[in-house]
């Protein structure tokens, strides 16, 4: 079973890409609206991805959920689970292909802090970004039940990399 995506070397384009789609984004939040960042892989120059450009939305509540979930199809996104309580999750595929993810969290969810300090901790240090990407290559070439597996696969390493940093 294939990933969502392949993953690919690093495209300049990704930034481009995370802020045409982050002015979309933000026109359907209005005053809940706290920050959009960009995360993920594509977020980290020099670091392979899958080519699916992650968004982090930081809301002050979660207000008028249909309304927004209205909004976002309006832009190609369909809702996905909920990841934990206060983490809302939506996807967008063009053509049976996965272009783009967005997380909406509630301003002060653990989630927020991680994935930044996670980015920012793959933008500063060359070593962590080269280990992170060989094990995604890895699990990649090993994969055979799709995101789920590749996803509980990478864990661990984040999990042990983001224990280290808070101490």
């Amino acid at each position: 079973m294939a990933l969502t995506s392949k993953i690919c070397a690093y495209d300049n384009h990704w930034p481009a890409a995370f802020s045409a789609e982050q002015g979309r984004i933000a026109q359907g939040f209005g005053a809940e609206l706290v920050d959009i960042q960009h995360v993920g892989s594509t977020a980290v120059p020099g670091l392979a991805a899958k080519p699916e450009i992650d968004l982090l939305v930081v809301v002050v509540e979660h207000r008028d959920e249909a309304a927004r979930n209205a909004f976002m199809a309006t832009l190609g996104y369909v809702r996905g689970s909920n990841l934990s309580p206060g983490h809302h999750f939506y996807r967008r595929d063009v053509e049976g292909v996965r272009t783009h993810k967005v997380h909406v969290c509630l301003s002060g969810h653990e989630q927020v802090g991680r994935m930044l300090r996670f980015r920012d901790l793959l933008r500063q240090d060359s070593n962590i970004r080269q280990q992170y990407q060989a094990l995604k290559l890895q699990l990649e070439a090993s994969n055979r039940q799709g995101i789920g597996e590749y996803l509980a696969q990478k864990a661990p390493f984040i999990d042990a990399l983001m224990s280290s940093q808070s101490r």
